[in-house]
């Protein structure tokens, strides 16, 4: 346990700031997620996300720290906040160069085009220099989090999303009050930059397949896959077509390149290596099978 620790977060909660276990020395939530749920006591009716566990139960708090030195994260939404969050971009912090202007430059910017000053308001310092500004919501207004849409170098953090707490400290440093003043109400003008931000760019969908057709990368990568099966030497054949289909058939359930298609090839080099057609065929089904089962979200790259 770590007493600083555990205050920092009891010190949240005074302010009716919802907080959450992070890691310890890390940003990551340190509650279990849906995979590891066990469905009892607060999940008991159904998985509950960090956000949804984040308190201000001092009891709860301090049954929590007392187990570690976990940082403390607050969960912006259910707390009725918005924190902007005024990043440094790399090359501004003495370790290389950049013309890219800091968030607090942004933010600057920005309040002067509104013709108003830099607010007051409940303000920590990050480890790499940058700045977290506090302010609360009214009731009713639902922000979601933003990645530098609203200006350069300027994120927000508000539903969805996830705050390190002052008292916390990363590999990186300790996060620090420089400003200890309550958190202001959000300015009507900063509130209407927020709620008028353009939408992050959505995720590319990934391509829709035409029958006999495939992605390059997909297609580049059967013929490597099957070119080792091909290859594959006595005592071995069996277990290379098994392996090798499988790293293929995550395209097929991204959607890549149609099953038929890899069933046919990894079947031809199956039969080239010397396996019986029949072995082929129950062998590649139970790879695409198992892929089909365990395959993450497709990659963005």
């Amino acid at each position: 346990m770590n007493l600083s620790l555990l205050n920092a977060a009891l010190t949240m909660a005074r302010r009716a700031w919802r907080v959450h276990p992070l890691r310890p020395g890390s940003k990551g939530s340190a509650l279990h997620g849906e995979r590891a749920c066990p469905h009892s006591g607060e999940c008991a009716d159904g998985h509950r996300k960090w956000e949804q566990r984040a308190t201000t139960d001092p009891d709860r708090i301090r049954a929590a720290w007392t187990t570690g030195p976990f940082n403390v994260g607050i969960a912006p939404g259910p707390s009725g906040l918005v924190v902007i969050d005024l990043d440094i971009p790399k090359g501004k912090n003495g370790k290389g160069s950049s013309d890219a202007p800091c968030g607090a430059t942004s933010f600057m910017a920005l309040c002067e085009r509104a013709g108003q000053s830099w607010p007051a308001t409940y303000t920590v310092r990050t480890p790499s220099g940058g700045m977290h500004l506090y302010f609360r919501t009214q009731t009713g207004v639902h922000l979601s989090s933003t990645t530098k849409s609203v200006a350069p170098n300027i994120d927000t953090r508000a539903w969805g999303g996830n705050i390190v707490a002052a008292g916390s400290v990363t590999a990186a440093g300790p996060y620090e009050v420089v400003d200890d003043v309550p958190a202001a109400d959000l300015p009507g003008w900063l509130l209407h930059h927020l709620q008028t931000a353009p939408n992050p760019a959505p995720a590319p969908a990934a391509p829709l397949l035409i029958p006999g057709e495939a992605t390059r990368r997909a297609t580049v990568a059967l013929e490597r896959e099957t070119a080792r099966v091909r290859k594959a030497p006595e005592g071995q054949r069996h277990k290379v077509l098994l392996t090798r289909t499988i790293v293929i058939g995550r395209f097929v359930v991204w959607g890549e390149i149609a099953r038929d298609v890899v069933e046919t090839a990894f079947g031809a080099a199956g039969e080239a290596a010397g396996l019986p057609p029949g072995e082929c065929r129950a062998t590649i089904r139970d790879a695409l099978d198992y892929s089909a089962r365990t395959c993450r979200a497709r990659e963005t790259t």
